[in-house]
């Protein structure tokens, strides 16, 4: 998705499947820093519990209601922050049948108690609101509302937000550090419609005026830009899968207009894609929420228990391989990356954006061994190295902390060949599956910092690895093997940013095979077969590094 079958269009497309990216050339504002920085006011409460009751006016493109903030104390205060994009009014913020006085700068409302609240306490406090949330242009790709139509012209309506900003259409406290522990969502739709959310369905309840209202209980962490609706015609149908944790509950919606295609097509992937994830990652991690597939007016989004699908029941991403090798036309590219998702970005998910990689390298590694479950090693390495030409080494994968902002949108397709080099390194398949699944209930339902990615897979698989993600993750470019090959000898180096880097990797010290050798950044030399010469010694392609003849 980097490149139009050229560069552009790759780009455009890798970056969209679950990511808005922000501009990487944009100044870093006062704006920028009230969302990313946790400031005390931020880190002085804990959010336990919300409660979003929301009304969407579709003639209007408006939403209106509240939600509730239940929280606790982590020290005393009497101010504190949230979030809430300024195109949208705060009516008022309710506390103990009182209002509270507040001020707002930029997309940030600070609230005033009466009196300190002490640290430990639990409390709570309900904001009001209304407006007309931005639209978004080109949803997933930016954020904000979306308004379609489906086929038969009935209303197609939804939201992606993630980069953009949850606060843009609902107030909370938007940083990805403090992760609700459970949720409700209420949403009421004009009563012809349908709607779907995160979670499980409660109950529907009429309202005044031609409404009805849709209550879901979310019963596990979720973080602020998975929180959805989806509003259509829609056809609803069940199954369920036995998995490592019991029978999983299976839901789809699909708009009644597209059911006919949509059951064959889903059934395809679904249950192959949770039997390959359970195997390689752990148990799925929402079963008390259930797996729920959702078409989307737009291409999809791993929104928690309610998966967006957007990608036209094709094979492929849009009907195309980003690998250009085959492999990706053998199933469809939305369903199985946006479900990686629920392990690697919605149980594990990144404090700060900044450090989205974790979210996308590792989903886009769960495509390589999708296709390793359904067909053969061979053909997820042949996957892998071909995701290899939309990496443009553009910037680090790593972005400015503090300041929501990303990293390169190589973080897919570079993360995940940081990864398969890492398993090389490792040379062990189960121990390398085994730290995976270990990752996964290490970090499970939980917030997570690179650093600590880092150090689980280095402590687990015995290798030291610190430089290898410095240079992969900090950097811009990747590791360069220069080398000589001179009268039955191979001198080598690595030409690298991080200084001592010694990454093993394997080469061509005879013909027809590959031998590991351990480069630092000052020449070695090596014997090799008279017939290896510089113009066919190379390195395995498995290992993602350049070489440089000397």
């Amino acid at each position: 998705m980097k490149k139009l079958l050229t560069l552009l269009a790759f780009a455009f497309c890798l970056s969209s499947a679950n990511a808005q990216m922000l501009g990487k050339n944009q100044i870093n504002s006062r704006a920028d820093s009230l969302r990313g920085t946790l400031t005390p006011l931020r880190t002085c409460y804990d959010i336990n519990y919300y409660h979003l009751d929301v009304r969407i006016d579709i003639d209007q493109k408006s939403v209106s209601g509240s939600n509730e903030f239940a929280f606790t104390a982590t020290q005393d205060f009497t101010k504190l922050q949230f979030d809430l994009f300024s195109n949208l009014k705060v009516e008022k913020v309710v506390y103990k049948g009182a209002n509270l006085p507040f001020t707002r700068e930029y997309n940030a409302v600070f609230v005033s108690f009466p009196k300190t609240i002490k640290k430990g306490n639990k409390d709570k406090f309900t904001v009001f609101y209304s407006g007309n949330p931005v639209i978004a242009k080109r949803p997933p790709w930016d954020g904000g509302f979306i308004f379609k139509k489906d086929s038969a012209g009935n209303p197609f309506v939804s939201v992606a937000c993630q980069g953009f900003g949850a606060s843009s259409w609902w107030p909370n406290k938007d940083h990805q550090s403090d992760e609700v522990d459970s949720m409700k969502i209420s949403i009421s739709i004009p009563k012809d419609l349908q709607e779907t959310s995160n979670g499980r369905l409660l109950n529907v309840v009429d309202q005044p005026n031609g409404y009805k209202q849709y209550n879901w209980l979310v019963s596990n962490p979720i973080n602020n830009y998975d929180v959805t609706f989806y509003i259509g015609k829609y056809s609803h149908w069940t199954d369920s899968y036995d998995g490592e944790a019991g029978k999983l509950s299976l839901d789809f919606w699909a708009l009644q207009t597209d059911s006919a295609k949509a059951r064959p097509h889903w059934d395809a992937d679904v249950k192959p894609m949770i039997k390959c994830f359970e195997y390689w990652f752990g148990s799925y991690p929402w079963y008390k929420d259930g797996y729920k597939l959702v078409q989307a007016p737009h291409l999809g989004m791993e929104h928690q228990s309610a998966v967006a699908y957007g990608n036209q029941f094709k094979k492929g991403y849009l009907g195309r391989d980003l690998s250009g090798t085959g492999h990706g036309l053998n199933w469809d590219f939305i369903t199985i990356h946006e479900s990686g998702h629920e392990w690697f970005g919605n149980s594990i998910t990144a404090k700060d954006i900044a450090d989205m990689w974790i979210h996308e390298g590792f989903t886009n590694y769960s495509e390589v061994l999708y296709v390793e479950c359904t067909e053969n090693k061979q053909a997820a390495n042949e996957y892998v190295i071909g995701l290899q030409k939309i990496i443009s080494n553009d910037i680090p994968v790593i972005g400015p902390y503090g300041v929501n902002k990303e990293g390169s949108g190589d973080m897919y397709p570079k993360g995940a060949n940081l990864i398969h080099t890492i398993r090389q390194l490792i040379n062990n398949d189960e121990k390398f599956r085994q730290i995976l699944r270990g990752l996964n209930k290490t970090f499970y339902h939980k917030t997570v910092t690179t650093a600590e990615i880092e150090n689980y897979i280095t402590k687990q698989s015995g290798l030291s690895l610190s430089k290898v993600f410095d240079q992969y993750l900090r950097h811009t470019n990747i590791p360069v093997l220069e080398y000589k090959v001179n009268k039955g000898e191979l001198s080598y180096r690595w030409i690298t940013d991080v200084k001592g880097f010694d990454m093993p990797v394997r080469v061509t010290l005879k013909d027809g095979s590959y031998t590991l050798i351990k480069p630092t950044n000052n020449w070695k030399t090596i014997k090799v077969d008279s017939s290896i010469t510089a113009e066919n010694f190379k390195n395995d392609p498995l290992f993602y590094i350049k070489t440089k003849k000397g």
